[in-house]
């Protein structure tokens, strides 16, 4: 998967802030680890790469697109 820094992601499960955009996260880490931020709340979390590539639903927006 092609994912890099600057990227918006939809992931299968929302984060728990419950806010309406909870499902997508900007990347701002790429490497054996991803660091995204939820853009409903703004937290930042640290998932293992295999996890997150098993829980990306799509790629809504590219840099460089």
């Amino acid at each position: 998967m092609d994912i890099r820094v600057g990227d918006i992601l939809e992931m299968k499960k929302a984060h728990p802030c419950g806010k309406k955009e909870s499902k997508q996260f900007a990347v701002l880490r790429v490497g054996i680890d991803f660091k995204i931020r939820c853009m409903g709340c703004g937290h930042e979390v640290m998932l293992p790469r295999v996890k997150a590539e098993k829980n990306i639903r799509k790629v809504i927006s590219s840099v460089g697109e």
